[in-house]
């Protein structure tokens, strides 16, 4: 219930008077004679001559101060404001424009061949990437990991349409960032690095990207939320097992935009365009890698073609996992006791973990004394706490019984 009964408004009086108090409800002969009526309207008429003669005494007096105080200056001054009501849009508009043309030339289609027999161009991968570096006869492109990891053959289209080999530099599954390179022929512009930690939510972002195939395409947004941790599953297998620190924005981004940039109005690069969330009823919703984040992996895959990270060897599932229960059978199979209802079961190790004596169906529960639920959690643990050849002590059950072991972190073989 509004504050009307039908929820409409209507600034035009009724004509009923059905509804009017009695003490209201009177002859207009008996009270008002009709001379009152031309009083009223002399009176009317009277306040409208005051009102508009204040108005032009306000504006002359005005007139008068600025022109005896700024002699000169007067149509300056109202100029000036004119100009900035009227042309407050237009250069918004452009430095839109300028960032645009400044970043355009700098981003690439990418293009990955599926390298098999009877494969067609429509089962080729597409995407996006970003020339940051032009060095020699060498041209550098960073893209994602996903852009280029289900072809053999990569090509880099640019602006202008010129298709050129693309090589392989590195890549890492991890933080889904890799590094392409191209001959640098005919190549002029390298994009320039912002400073993603300075973003603001709310700030203006442009997305620049391949989306669909349609090359050089150009969205504008905001910064949504600044260091948003998503969840994503490395392997594809629907288990959530890393955590990506990205940029939210609700700039358009869509398949084939992956790789692509994303810029401040500055024209200066801030984010790696990544991913969208396309559920039903879903909008505005993308994200990007900070170049933060992004240029501590690409330095790092420039030097080794690769990025070293503590390696312990084991391939796990979640002993919560909603894809792979452990049923009662399966528990007192393993002897495992009923207060253990987290951690992670070991299916396969190799490495340290082999070294360390670990086998199929011990279920870790802690690493150096700090509980393990999850696979997210080993992962997190080894990475951000842990170092290639440092000692990590580990807590498992095997058959029924709390082991502890130690082994030294080695560098993860090439795949």
């Amino acid at each position: 219930m509004g504050l009307f009964d039908d929820e409409f408004y209507s600034t035009k009086v009724s004509k009923r008077t059905g509804n009017l108090p009695n003490r209201i409800r009177v002859s207009r002969k008996r009270w008002w004679p009709k001379t009152v009526k031309n009083t009223e309207s002399s009176t009317f008429s009277t306040i409208q001559v005051a009102v508009i003669s204040s108005v032009i005494s306000a504006i002359v007096s005005v007139t008068l101060f600025a022109w005896i105080v700024y002699p000169g200056d007067t149509q300056m001054a109202f100029a000036g404001q004119s100009s900035y009501a009227s042309g407050g849009t237009d250069s918004y508009e452009t430095q839109i424009m300028q960032a645009g043309d400044k970043v355009r030339p700098a981003v690439v289609s990418i293009v990955s061949h599926k390298d098999v027999e009877g494969s067609k161009i429509s089962d080729s991968a597409l995407g996006s990437g970003v020339i940051f570096k032009i060095e020699g006869k060498k041209a550098y492109i960073m893209t994602n990991h996903h852009v280029v990891d289900r072809g053999e053959n990569l090509e880099a289209v640019t602006v202008d349409g010129v298709s050129k080999e693309a090589e392989l530099i590195g890549k890492d599954r991890i933080s889904d960032i890799a590094v392409l390179s191209i001959d640098s022929s005919g190549i002029n512009t390298a994009v320039e690095l912002g400073d993603s930690t300075k973003l603001r939510r709310g700030q203006t972002v442009l997305a620049i990207g391949n989306p669909l195939g349609l090359g050089g395409t150009m969205t504008r947004g905001i910064v949504s939320y600044i260091d948003r941790q998503i969840p994503v599953s490395i392997n594809q297998d629907g288990v959530y097992d890393w955590e990506q620190s990205v940029i939210q924005t609700d700039a358009a981004i869509n398949e084939g935009n992956s790789g692509g940039a994303l810029v401040d109005l500055e024209g200066n690069l801030v984010g790696i365009n990544t991913m969208k969330i396309a559920d039903t009823g879903v909008e505005g919703l993308g994200f990007a890698i900070p170049t933060h984040d992004v240029m501590t992996i690409v330095d790092d895959l420039m030097v080794d073609g690769k990025v070293s990270r503590p390696y312990l060897g084991v391939y796990t599932v979640d002993l919560t996992s909603p894809y792979a229960p452990l049923d009662k059978e399966q528990r007192e199979e393993m002897k495992l006791p009923d207060s253990v209802e987290e951690g992670v079961i070991v299916l396969e190790s190799s490495g340290p973990a082999d070294e360390a004596g670990l086998k199929m169906n011990d279920v870790i529960v802690e690493f150096d004394g700090k509980k393990i639920k999850s696979t997210l959690d080993l992962r997190k643990h080894l990475y951000e706490k842990k170092k290639i050849g440092e000692e990590l002590k580990i807590k498992f059950y095997r058959d029924g019984k709390l082991t502890e072991v130690s082994t030294k972190l080695t560098d993860k073989p090439n795949e």
